[in-house]
């Protein structure tokens, strides 16, 4: 499986690639939405990992185009924000499912869950 991990936090980058390391093949690092959207065009990811608030575009943003443009583009919110306005706006943008940071070690069981079927599932 090949992930894209849109984050600006080069530590939390890192934190969510070694989350996700048992089920990444290959995994793309880019640190703002803006980015993610080239990323997504020369990479063809599987699953997408996209914080909410970075600095040029935030990751709803991108989570919208990138599902307008690409239906098939299975979009996580991985964040901070615990709480329902962020959760209603990460699924109004087209996002399949919403992670928090402070979780990371689910972030294997939500995507299998909410995302895509692998082996096994």
């Amino acid at each position: 499986m090949k992930i894209l991990i849109v984050e600006d936090n080069p530590t939390v980058r890192q934190l969510i690639q070694r989350a996700t390391a048992d089920i990444a093949d290959e995994a793309i690092t880019r640190g703002d939405g803006a980015d993610a959207l080239e990323a997504y065009e020369e990479n063809h990811p599987d699953i997408v990992l996209m914080d909410v608030k970075m600095p040029r575009m935030d990751g709803l943003a991108a989570t919208r185009q990138l599902v307008q443009k690409h239906p098939e583009a299975r979009v996580i919110i991985v964040t901070d924000y615990d709480d329902d306005e962020f959760r209603h706006a990460a699924r109004d943008a087209g996002a399949c499912a919403y992670a928090l940071k402070t979780n990371l070690t689910d972030l294997e069981a939500i995507i299998q869950a909410h995302c895509i079927c692998l082996p096994g599932n």
